[in-house]
């Protein structure tokens, strides 16, 4: 009860000194000023709607990206499987991938020419 008394007092405190301030900032501030702060206010909650806006459009494309993307899978449950997949991965390419010490062949030095060269030009 105590507790709910004080944050009275705060808001009704907060409400006078509100008052009171915009009471003397007209009175001693240049005419005009409150304007200024007026439409500095407006300029950002005008901001802050555009971000939230923006973020809220962002969200939604990239929730329609991401079910073209994947469909209705589970993507939470296929990263719990990610391991299990990898490995399968793995076994199922491990013996077309290049093994630790087999160099390539003697006979292969790599590319040499870029296959789009019109012949005017250098590859590098």
């Amino acid at each position: 009860m105590r507790r709910l008394f004080w944050i009275g007092v705060g808001v009704a405190l907060t409400v006078v000194v509100v008052r009171n301030g915009r009471r003397i900032a007209e009175a001693y501030l240049p005419e005009g000023t409150t304007d200024v702060v007026d439409g500095a206010t407006r300029l950002t909650r005008a901001v802050a709607t555009a971000r939230s806006q923006f973020a809220a459009g962002f969200a939604e494309r990239e929730a329609e990206l991401r079910h073209q993307l994947v469909g209705d899978a589970d993507v939470d449950e296929l990263r719990a499987q990610r391991s299990r997949h990898v490995e399968e991965l793995r076994e199922s390419f491990g013996s077309r991938r290049a093994r630790p010490g087999r160099a390539a062949p003697s006979d292969w030095a790599g590319p040499l020419d870029d296959p789009d060269d019109d012949g005017e030009a250098a590859f590098f």
